[in-house]
C-alpha cells in the first residue's frame, strides 16, 4: 500500500462484493418486474425491460475487433495508463475508446449498426429537407412540437432543442450528407469525451487519479450506446464544457473560462436535461474555489461565452423557454404518460448499473465510503495538500457531483426509460470511480465482459 491509498483501507471486499449483488439484485428486480409488466399491461413500452431492445443472440463482422479491444485493455491498459507520457496517454485513450465503440456498433453491421439508427431512431436526418431556410425554421421551430401541430416534428426532433438537429443539417451543408457520415461523426465526436473526462480528473484530482480512471473510461459498457446515439456527441460537448472549466479555475485562464461557456451554453440546445451539468458545473468551481478567489474575472469571460448560443437562437426567433414547456406537454401525450413512475424511478438506475458496469457500482461504494471518511475526520479536506488523502477525496467528490446530476434527472420524470442513452453524459461522470479499486485487470475484464454480453445478446434498439 502507498501512502495515497490509506483512505481506502477497509474499503475492500466484501464490501465490494455486496456492492455488487445490490446491483445484479436491482437489475434482476428490473427486469423480472419489467417482463411483468409489460406481458400484463404493456405499459412500459420497451422490448427488454430495463433496455429498449428486444432478445436476439447475434454476432457480427466487428465481434472479433470487439473481444480483441476488450482483452487488450483488460490486460493491458492499467500498465500502458500508468507509463505513457500524459498526451500520449489522452491520444491512446481516445484512439481506443472509438475503436471499441466501432467495433461493437459493427457487430449489427455497418448499416444497422451505425448509420441506419441514426435516421430511423433518431429522425434527425428526416427533417434536413425542412431547414432550407435555417432562420425560417427557427421562428417557426416551436409550432411543430406537439402531437396535433401541424407537420410535427418527430419524437427526437421535437424533444430537443434546434442545436441538436441543427449539427446534422451542417454537417449536410458542407458536403458530409447522409447516414454514414452521421454516425461517424457522433462516434468519432464522442469518444472524445473520455478524453475530457481525463482533463477534468486530472487538473481538479491529481494525475494519478486519472491514470487509473483511465481504462475505465476507455472500456466503458456505455460504448454500446455512443456508437449508435446522437447522444454520444452531447456528451463529449458537455464534457467539454466542463474540462475547459476545470482548466480555466486551476490554470486562471479567460480564454479556457470563455471557451467552457461557449459550450455550456451549446450543451443547453443540445438537451433539455442537459441543464443539469450546472451540478457538475458547480462541484468544478468548489474544487476550484481557491483560484476563482484569486481571479474573480473568470466570471466575466464564462458568463458572455455561456450568453453566445442563447442569444444567437434567440435573436433568430427560438424561445428555449417555450419550446421546454411545449415539448413536457408533448412527453406526455406520448409514452411517458403511459410508463409509470413507479417503475421507473427506480428501474433507471438499473439500466445506469448497465452502462457504467459492475466496476463503477463498487467504485462508487469506495468513493462514498471516502468521502464518509474525511467527514469523519473534521472536514471533507477538498483542499490540495490537506493530509494524503487528498486527491482521493476531491475525485470522490467529483464522482459524487455526477451521481447527484443523474439522481435529480431520475426524480424529475423526464426520463421514464431509454436512459441507456438518454444520461449517458452523466454516466460518464461516474466511470472515475474506477480509480479506487484494486485488482483492476479483474474488474476491466467484468466491464468488457458486460458490454459483449449485452451487445452480442440484445438488438439493442439505438
Amino acid at each position: 500500500m502507498t501512502r495515497h491509498r490509506p483512505a481506502l483501507r477497509g474499503l475492500r471486499a466484501p464490501g465490494d462484493l455486496y456492492a455488487v449483488l445490490a446491483a445484479v439484485l436491482l437489475v434482476t428486480a428490473a427486469v423480472l418486474i419489467g417482463r411483468h409488466l409489460q406481458a400484463t399491461d404493456r405499459s412500459l413500452l420497451v422490448g427488454w425491460p430495463p433496455l429498449v431492445g428486444r432478445w436476439d443472440p447475434h454476432v457480427g463482422p466487428g465481434t472479433p475487433a470487439a473481444v480483441l479491444v476488450a482483452v487488450g485493455v483488460a490486460a493491458y491498459g492499467p500498465a500502458v495508463a500508468a507509463r505513457l507520457p500524459w498526451r500520449a496517454l489522452l491520444a491512446t485513450a481516445w484512439a481506443t475508446a472509438t475503436a471499441w465503440t466501432f467495433s461493437l456498433a459493427l457487430v449489427d453491421g455497418w448499416h444497422r449498426g451505425v448509420a441506419v439508427r441514426l435516421t430511423t431512431r433518431f429522425e434527425y436526418l428526416q427533417v434536413i429537407d425542412r431547414w432550407h431556410d435555417v432562420p425560417a425554421t427557427l421562428r417557426d421551430f416551436t409550432r411543430h412540437i406537439l402531437i396535433d401541430s401541424p407537420d410535427n416534428w418527430p419524437a427526437h426532433v421535437a424533444g430537443h432543442p434546434p442545436a441538436a438537429t441543427l449539427t446534422f443539417v451542417l454537417l449536410d451543408r458542407i458536403g458530409l450528407r447522409g447516414e454514414g457520415w452521421a454516425g461517424v461523426w457522433c462516434v468519432t465526436v464522442g469518444a472524445t469525451a473520455c478524453v475530457a473526462v481525463l482533463v477534468a480528473v486530472r487538473v481538479l484530482a491529481g494525475e494519478r487519479s486519472a491514470r487509473r480512471a483511465a481504462p475505465f473510461l476507455v472500456l466503458a459498457p456505455a460504448a454500446v450506446w455512443m456508437g449508435t446515439s446522437a447522444d454520444g456527441y452531447f456528451a463529449a460537448v458537455a464534457a467539454w464544457a466542463v474540462a475547459l472549466l476545470a482548466l480555466a479555475v486551476t490554470g486562471r485562464s479567460l480564454w479556457w473560462a470563455a471557451g467552457s461557456g461557449l459550450l455550456f451554453g451549446l450543451t443547453c440546445y443540445l438537451s433539455y436535461g442537459l441543464t443539469l451539468f450546472a451540478v457538475i458545473g458547480a462541484a468544478v468551481l468548489w474544487l476550484g474555489r481557491r483560484g476563482v478567489r484569486e481571479r474573480p474575472v473568470l466570471f466575466v469571460p464564462l458568463l458572455a461565452g455561456m450568453a453566445v448560443v442563447p442569444v444567437a437562437f434567440t435573436a433568430a426567433g427560438f424561445d428555449w423557454w417555450e419550446a421546454y414547456r411545449l415539448l413536457v406537454e408533448r412527453y406526455y401525450q406520448g409514452a411517458a404518460g403511459i410508463r409509470p413512475y413507479g417503475y421507473w424511478v427506480w428501474a433507471n438506475l438499473a439500466c445506469t448499473v448497465l452502462i457504467t458496469g459492475l466496476a463503477t457500482v463498487a467504485g462508487l461504494r469506495r468513493a462514498a465510503g471516502v468521502l464518509v471518511r474525511r467527514r469523519g475526520e473534521g472536514g471533507l479536506g477538498l483542499r490540495r495538500g490537506e493530509g494524503v488523502n487528498a486527491e482521493d477525496v476531491r475525485a470522490a467528490f467529483l464522482v459524487a457531483a455526477g451521481l447527484l446530476a443523474l439522481l435529480v434527472a431520475d426524480l424529475s420524470g423526464m426520463s421514464k426509460a431509454e436512459t441507456e442513452r438518454i444520461w449517458l453524459p452523466f454516466a460518464l461522470w461516474l466511470l472515475p470511480a474506477g480509480a479506487f479499486l484494486t485488482r483492476r485487470r479483474g474488474w476491466l475484464a467484468a466491464q468488457a465482459v458486460l458490454a459483449l454480453l449485452l451487445n452480442h445478446l440484445l438488438a439493442t434498439g439505438w
